[in-house]
């Protein structure tokens, strides 16, 4: 039976300076691919390459001559010495590696759990090395036994339904505050990194109407472009108030930016529309009066990592649950890996059986020449009817006898009683 090793590298081992060392561009999968192809310790092997992990899966007969293979790549792909990075690689053996893989498709080893993005990453792995004919029964099980997994997380829990990042709870809460985020005109005031992140996201949900303020004319323009959005200067801040529905404040600014007095005027001037502030400048831009406006709905960092550590909370809870779904597709994954061992005993009684069958069949219509091709396809057919209905129950009771404490037992007595050790030979 074979062995399954996985080495991987990603952000709870190494820094990004260390993983972008690992991580492989196309050409460098193209690459690895050809090399490993080569490597007669290695039967099957899959490359997963991310901005937050590089594995390498890898089966063949043992765990030393798999684990050697895979730094031999990686020496001479990456263009590095392998014990520079020992030290942050870790190993998974067997069912360990088959865990591993399980929980990393459904996102539970991710930075934040239950992301959905992994499950496309894993997929896209999977079908570079098929492509690359590096993937073979064992691993083609494996890996499609991983993604139902990982769907099932996704269906049967709300693992990715809360917000887990600062910026995604700004959307959050914004879909609170409005019916549809659809067309809503977004302003930044300020244009740090954080509050562009959560411009993104932002507009990715609908809201596609960019103002960025800034003091900075130049870098205003910039975050504009990249969402066809329009950039203005400071002194017209309070102006095109008059048009957002959505304001995220993050300057540097020492002191309070928006103010209760000229943004009560502002608001007297918008007839009540309503308008989500999100401050997320430390020390806050937005004076905290303003929330006491009717039809404004202020939230600054503290809020927003509330949110999020509510959502944590119910993650973690969620994570619970996927991992009984891990458990149940890795009992489902066991039951076939133990069947697999009947599988060459299977194919040497099928074969041992058509010999037979093809032999008597060839002697018999010698005897019946006077039958035309129909009526030998019919006898033909008869035959074969007769032994698959024969060797049908024998088929079934070996592989469940493979599920059983004497496997080993069962399986040898099944050769001995069937005379297949000839067989066995000639299908190895």
């Amino acid at each position: 039976m074979p062995e399954i090793l996985v080495v991987g590298i990603n952000h709870k081992t190494a820094t990004v300076e260390v993983r972008e060392k690992l991580a492989f561009t196309k050409s460098q999968l193209s690459q690895a691919f050809k090399l490993l192809q080569t490597l007669e310790e290695i039967s099957e092997a899959v490359i997963v390459s991310t901005c937050n992990r590089t594995e390498i899966y890898t089966c063949g007969k043992d765990q030393e001559s798999l684990f050697a293979g895979t730094l031999k790549m990686l020496e001479k792909i990456k263009k590095i010495d392998s014990l520079t990075i020992r030290s942050y690689l870790y190993t998974y053996k067997q069912e360990e590696a088959v865990r591993h893989l399980f929980r990393v498709t459904a996102g539970l080893d991710s930075m934040i759990i239950g992301e959905t993005q992994i499950l496309g990453q894993i997929k896209t792995a999977y079908a570079d090395a098929v492509a690359a004919g590096l993937v073979d029964s064992y691993f083609h099980t494996l890996f499609r036994l991983a993604i139902t997994a990982a769907k099932r997380v996704q269906t049967e829990t709300d693992i990715n339904q809360n917000a887990a990042s600062v910026s995604y709870a700004a959307v959050e809460l914004a879909k609170k505050i409005f019916p549809s985020l659809e067309g809503r005109t977004v302003m930044i005031v300020g244009a740090g990194k954080m509050s562009e992140l959560t411009l993104r996201h932002l507009y990715e949900h609908g809201a596609q109407n960019v103002w960025v303020v800034n003091r900075n004319r130049g870098r205003a323009k910039k975050i504009a472009a990249r969402y066809g959005g329009r950039s203005e200067d400071f002194p017209k801040l309070y102006q095109c108030l008059l048009k957002a529905d959505i304001v995220i404040s993050s300057t540097s600014a020492p002191h309070y930016v928006l103010r209760a007095k000229e943004l009560a005027e502002v608001h007297r001037q918008r007839q009540g529309k309503p308008l989500f502030l999100i401050d997320i400048a430390v020390p806050r831009d937005i004076e905290p009066q303003v929330g006491e406006l009717e039809n404004v709905f202020l939230y600054d960092i503290d809020d927003l990592q509330a949110v999020v550590a509510e959502n944590l909370d119910k993650r973690k809870q969620d994570a619970i649950l996927a991992e009984k779904i891990i458990d149940e597709e890795i009992e489902e994954y066991k039951k076939w890996f133990k069947t697999r061992a009947a599988a060459p005993l299977i194919a040497a009684l099928h074969a041992k059986a058509e010999k037979i069958r093809s032999s008597h069949l060839e002697v018999t219509l010698r005897k019946l020449a006077h039958l035309d091709e129909r009526e030998k396809k019919h006898v033909e057919n008869l035959t074969r009817a007769l032994v698959n209905s024969i060797i049908r129950d024998p088929v079934l009771r070996l592989k469940e006898s493979a599920l059983e404490a004497k496997r080993d037992f069962y399986l040898n007595s099944f050769c001995h009683l069937f005379a297949l050790e000839d067989f066995l030979d000639e299908n190895s």
